[in-house]
């Protein structure tokens, strides 16, 4: 069942979404050649409980890490290490933070230094698909509407749609009802209503749709080697659209 969240679990789910969205800011400047990702973690971590917060994903089903650290064809839930960022590379943090028992969720795709145009151009594409996402959510609308407006901005740049994985519900849960896919037919799925809090988040490769997950048990990265970009809002449905809880 999608639950409707109440006025104070929405003030709650705010303030979780906003120190996501500070921990972002907070690290871009750290994000160049030469940090390592075990070191991009340890900063977030100590930022979100400076924040009154918990990082969500440490010890989640097992998870190692505050952060999810994906590295150019690494799609989502790569652990961070000593790996050194260099020049040329892209890297998705995957942030979650928990503020009194309520989660936020957003994930971004970052440069580190000069990139190719075709990585550029990937980056730029994933995010107006992200955007065509939530470009559509209302009251009366549906999860396929949001999945169709995603597949087709992918389709239009011939990026690969990564099926395996999607958005979901949050809450009181990091992961709740309903799965929001990147791919869809409009008018199908769940009813959006006023009150529902969800995360879209677009998986999209420069390269084929198909992934694997490596010996670690966690990091997914593309079949072919082609890198992945994934960009991710936390948002609320609204009386007349939608409100971003992981944003300015």
């Amino acid at each position: 069942m999608i639950s409707i969240k109440s006025d104070r679990e929405i003030e709650l789910l705010k303030i979780a979404g906003n120190i996501v969205y500070q921990t972002h800011q907070y690290l871009k400047p750290y994000i160049k050649e030469g940090i390592t990702t075990l070191e991009l973690d340890r900063l977030a971590e100590d930022f979100i409980r400076s924040k009154g917060a918990t990082p969500s994903c440490k010890g989640y089903h097992g998870f190692p890490a505050t952060l999810c650290t994906s590295i150019n064809d690494e799609v989502v839930h790569g652990i961070p290490s000593k790996r050194m960022l260099i020049n040329g590379d892209i890297i998705t943090l995957d942030i979650c933070a928990c503020y009194k028992g309520y989660h936020g969720d957003s994930a971004w795709t970052y440069k580190v230094g000069e990139v190719s145009n075709e990585v550029s151009d990937l980056m730029k594409e994933t995010e107006e698909a992200l955007y065509a996402g939530l470009s559509v959510i209302k009251p009366g609308a549906r999860v396929g509407d949001i999945s169709h407006a995603v597949e087709e901005v992918a389709n239009k740049y011939k990026l690969g749609i990564v099926r395996e994985l999607c958005g979901h519900g949050v809450g009181h849960n990091l992961h709740e009802e309903p799965n929001i896919p990147n791919f869809g037919r409009a008018g199908y799925g769940p009813l959006l209503k006023e009150g529902m809090v969800f995360a879209v988040e677009p998986m999209l490769n420069l390269g084929s749709q198909d992934v694997c997950m490596l010996d670690d048990g966690w990091t997914i990265v593309t079949y072919d080697g082609k890198p992945s970009a994934h960009f991710e809002h936390t948002v609320l449905v609204t009386k007349d659209g939608y409100q971003i809880l992981t944003g300015e």
